[in-house]
């Protein structure tokens, strides 16, 4: 026993390294946006060391902006928009997917997906054509078409394992006691698909709200927030606004995705329960 034990000490142990670069990996990700939050409380509009002080002021800044605020309202209203539609959207592909057997099944669930495939310049120069083929003023309207688009597929592959798993003989005990479909629906499934309908709407509500690249395309006069932020750039006076700003959607966005994953997972330990 000791012999391997020995032999894979002094070849190294593949698991060990694997978590040391999966470490430098998310190190190399992450720390340069926690720079962001340091900066933010810097009392300078450079960005760089040293600091030259502890500052509020570019928060009260950003907060008192009128057009940022309006920008961010914009985002807030697509995002809420796209988030309710798309896990509608999903929830109803998620059901047809995992309850019925159709002809080109894959076809229609890889169709539903390819957005996630194609890159993002492309699909916001084809949403563009296509809009002003139908004559569709660019609005806050177009970007959420774009938007609901993007986001579909993340609700769609949420709530296609949270039923992937579903006892179907409970909506059968419920038709057979006389229910109809709705109802059954409404009274059996939808009860027990709640954490991962609330788990879709809270990412793709995060989906929505950071997009940037399909915002800009489609934006008309009223810009989200991602394609305003950028529009800043530009003005060294604004950055620091900009930077209080994004460490407040820097930190809600985290928050917002542990909720979402704690939600998913409160849904599937209850299944579990219930199984058992």
């Amino acid at each position: 026993m000791t012999k391997p034990i020995r032999a894979a000490k002094r070849m190294g142990d593949p698991g060990g390294l694997l978590g040391l670069f999966a470490i430098a990996y998310l190190l190399f990700l992450y720390i340069p946006v926690l720079f962001l939050p340091v900066f933010s409380f810097n009392d300078s509009i450079f960005v760089a060391f040293p600091l030259k002080g502890f500052t509020t002021k570019w928060y009260e800044q950003a907060f008192a902006d009128d057009d940022m605020l309006r920008a961010l309202t914009a985002s807030l209203q697509v995002g809420a928009v796209a988030s309710i539609v798309a896990t509608i959207l999903g929830l109803l592909g998620a059901k047809a997917v995992t309850r019925y057997q159709m002809p080109g099944q894959s076809l229609v669930t890889g169709t539903i997906m390819l957005p996630l495939f194609i890159p993002e310049i492309i699909l916001g120069i084809a949403l563009l054509i296509l809009i002003n083929a139908l004559s569709i003023p660019l609005s806050l309207f177009s970007i959420a078409i774009g938007h609901i688009m993007l986001c579909t597929p993340f609700a769609m592959a949420v709530l296609t394992s949270r039923l992937d798993g579903f006892d179907k003989s409970l909506e059968e005990a419920s038709m057979d006691l006389g229910e109809t479909p709705w109802m059954t629906f409404w009274r059996v499934t939808f009860p027990l698909v709640l954490p991962g309908i609330v788990s879709s709407m809270l990412l793709s509500f995060i989906v929505s709200f950071d997009e940037f690249l399909l915002s800009f395309f489609l934006q008309g006069q009223q810009p989200t927030l991602p394609v305003f932020i950028w529009s800043q750039l530009r003005f060294p006076n604004k950055l620091p606004s900009v930077l209080a700003l994004g460490a407040v959607i820097l930190i809600v966005s985290c928050l917002l995705v542990v909720l979402a994953e704690w939600v998913r997972q409160l849904g599937t330990d209850e299944r579990k329960v219930g199984v058992a």
